[in-house]
């Protein structure tokens, strides 16, 4: 009797076992594998087991177990209504209800399961196999060989789900038919021969010789493919092929052929080490150049020439307080990015940084280049900064229980064809916020800074504001500030309100910006996220001096399902000297403009926030921002306005005037289809922008399309188009059709 325990434990090595299913039937069967027992195994050699009833025939010499019989032996489960040992021929036969779990999780299930008297290969009839990490195998026959590869014949597979959410069957959206499947457990991996896809029950793709792994981890194989069609490049079609290099590194190789175009070649390898991870990819081709189609004198080439991109991204985690980062972006000129349907950046950024954080401090080394892709923009006229070097240090004041924060900091800005400029400082602020008896939060700020800058080639900048003096200048910086809130806290319409006033005092002494350069704090805007700061300027080349008063009102209100914030205020300067504010920022006289926001949530159906900046003069709108998100997750629609009315002469000023709507909409036709689109609109006219020759309606882009995607299938149709020449990236229709199977391959 031993001994057929031992014969049936070792049938449970077979990753190969029958159920009660028909070829090809790919549903899942009504009875599921038992639990292991809780028991554990002395050894190899030793089996758990359970039946109802055992039977030996001493004159046929055949072993009998049935009714529920259940068996565990190393990591393999077996159960079956019946299991026969034929002593003499050595045949092992399992039949009902049969369901094998291997150590690696499969299930295999079938009709029945015979051995043969080596016991380490097997044929099982109307098999199906359910693998751990999704998806099933289902075949007429199945065999398992010596080496456990089991070989299937007239078989299917699927990652897909077989049955609705009520339980009912149903055709999966995808599935491989095959003449011939292998399953390697060992690499994870099933080869096909004589396959074909079938999309919703309907043979579609041939695969003469077929591979995909189905493991978790790395493997070698074709991506999902893309298929398009633009104006410029005519029909395209991408196939990625990923090859696994190691279960840390793979490098995806993506041929690109056109119709209109010479063929493109995009590569990425991507890493995961112990200390970070890093990826690295690009593009290269060979097609004409005209990216400088509206610069003066500039000829247009209809000559090929090599073009291509690199961008690459590294982070790596050297201590708990060290890391190390940088990114690599870099075209061959300015519209291949474009031509391509790549980006649409107008300026692409590399940079690399050290940092050190810990909980009271911080430090990092940084530098940047910048390439521009703008037509009419001088590359020469770019900065390099490199380094940016940067500390911060806050530690408590021992005395009033207030915070100090030291920062010291220093750049280098170079240009090939430019202004250069160093700059260093070195500030320490001091932060005390109290509580008074009757509720005021008031918090007292001191603050102070030291620079010195030096500065060449001033003369090369166009805009005098922004050149400083040649040589080394220094300044001192000084600011005293008192800020109070007084929340009021009560009940409305059976919910919660508050109401907090809030006013600030901020005192700083003249200060000589003028003899520096202005590299980072150009792109001046009064609004609500910086109404309250200390400095008004995005930056540290440019600081708002004088003595101030900025006033404003908080107000939420808090019911159930709906949540309304809504924030106002408004600044007064004391001194009648001329401000470094140009007209139309709203901070350029006495008293600044009026800016606010308002954000209403109801429930998750509807969301707006509203931001704007009011003429304080005569209550004009000179900032109207609003975006608003109303709908389901299935079905939504996105509403986006934006309007710049500042009467800012646009040669100075980096941010220009403009008006612009933004719409966006997406509908759940059934549970799987849906339907898709987006615009961007231009509104600018001569009255936001006296340059424009635009008629205030001008389509931007646009995009159509309309999707279908369940558990294991993405496929949709999209048509975009492009209104705007940029050199050879001319506008015009595309067409993206996408066609992922997902859980095929990696």
């Amino acid at each position: 009797m031993k001994r057929f325990f031992l014969l049936a434990s070792c049938a449970l090595s077979v990753a190969l076992c029958p159920g009660a299913v028909h070829a090809q039937d790919l549903q899942k069967p009504v009875a599921e594998p038992p639990p292991p027992s809780t028991n554990p195994t002395p050894s190899d050699d030793q089996v758990q087991f359970s039946a109802a009833t055992l039977e030996y025939e001493n004159e046929t010499d055949i072993v009998t177990a049935t009714g529920d019989v259940r068996m565990y032996r190393s990591g393999d489960r077996l159960r079956a209504d019946k299991v026969v040992w034929n002593r003499k021929t050595g045949k092992v036969v399992a039949n009902g209800n049969i369901a094998v779990t291997n150590p690696t999780g499969d299930v295999a299930y079938g009709d029945s399961i015979e051995l043969t008297d080596s016991l380490k290969d097997g044929v099982v009839d109307n098999m199906l196999i359910v693998l751990e990490r999704g998806g099933r195998l289902a075949a007429r026959k199945g065999t398992r060989g010596l080496d456990e590869v089991v070989t299937l014949n007239d078989a299917a597979y699927t990652p897909c789900a077989v049955a609705t959410s009520s339980g009912c069957p149903k055709e999966p959206s995808w599935k491989i038919t095959a003449v011939k499947v292998v399953y390697r457990p060992d690499k994870q991996r099933i080869y096909y021969k004589g396959a074909q896809i079938n999309l919703f029950g309907l043979p579609t793709l041939p695969l003469p010789a077929f591979s995909h792994s189905v493991g978790d981890g790395n493997a070698t194989g074709l991506l999902e493919p893309d298929f398009r069609y633009d104006r410029v490049n005519g029909l395209a079609l991408a196939a990625p092929y990923n090859f696994a290099l190691g279960p840390n590194r793979s490098l995806i190789v993506t041929p690109r052929v056109f119709s209109a175009a010479l063929p493109m070649l995009q590569t990425q390898f991507s890493a995961l080490t112990s200390l970070g991870a890093y990826k690295i990819g690009g593009y290269v081709t060979v097609s004409r150049r005209s990216d400088d189609l509206t610069t003066g004198g500039t000829a247009l080439s209809s000559e090929n020439a090599l073009r291509g991109y690199v961008d690459g991204v590294a982070r790596f985690q050297l201590s708990p307080e060290w890391s190390i980062s940088g990114s690599l972006r870099v075209a061959s000129d300015r519209t291949f990015l474009r031509r391509y349907d790549i980006s649409r950046d107008d300026r692409l950024r590399s940079t690399a940084s050290l940092e050190r954080i810990d909980r009271d401090s911080y430090f990092a080394v940084t530098g940047w280049y910048v390439q521009t892709l703008r037509l009419n923009d001088r590359q020469g006229l770019q900065p390099f900064a490199l380094p940016e070097i940067d500390y911060r240090r806050r530690f408590n004041d021992g005395v009033l229980g207030g915070k100090f924060q030291l920062q010291l900091n220093s750049l280098a800005i170079t240009r090939t064809a430019g202004q250069d400029s160093q700059r260093a400082f070195a500030s320490l602020r001091w932060d005390l916020r109290k509580l008074t008896p009757w509720g005021q939060e008031v918090t007292f700020t001191a603050y102070g800074r030291g620079d010195i800058y030096n500065t060449s080639d001033s003369a090369t900048t166009a805009i005098a504001s922004y050149r400083g003096l040649d040589g080394f200048h220094g300044r001192a910086i000084g600011a005293l500030a008192v800020d109070i809130k007084w929340p009021f806290i009560g009940n409305l319409f059976g919910g919660t309100q508050r109401l907090t006033p809030r006013f600030q005092i901020v005192a700083s002494p003249h200060t000589t910006n003028l003899d520096v350069p202005n590299e980072d704090a150009r792109a001046v805007d009064l609004e609500d996220s910086n109404l309250f700061a200390l400095n008004r300027f995005p930056g540290y080349d440019r600081w708002e001096d004088s003595t101030r008063f900025t006033y404003g009102l908080d107000w939420a209100l808090d019911l159930p399902g709906l949540s309304i914030q809504s924030t106002v205020g408004q600044s007064y300067r004391l001194d009648n000297q001329p401000t470094l504010f140009l007209n139309g920022t709203g901070l350029s006289d006495r008293l600044s403009d009026i800016v606010g926001r308002t954000e209403i949530r109801f429930h998750d159906l509807f969301s707006l926030t509203h931001r704007y900046r009011l003429d304080k003069d005569n209550f004009a709108v000179r900032r109207n921002e609003i975006d608003a998100t109303i709908g389901t997750r299935g079905t939504y629609l996105l509403l986006g306005y934006l309007r710049l009315n500042r009467d800012i002469t646009p040669t100075i000023e980096d941010l220009q005037d403009r008006e612009e709507a933004r719409v966006g909409a997406r509908v759940q036709i059934s549970r799987f289809w849906s339907a898709f689109g987006s615009t961007v609109i231009d509104l600018t006219n001569r009255d936001e922008d006296p340059l424009s020759v635009a008629d205030g309606f001008s389509p931007v882009r646009h995009r159509l399309g309309v999707a279908y995607e369940d558990d294991c299938l993405r496929l949709g149709l999209t048509w975009k188009r492009d209104y705007q020449n940029t050199g050879d990236a001319q506008r015009g229709n595309s067409f993206l059709l996408t066609l992922a199977f997902k859980n095929l391959g990696r």
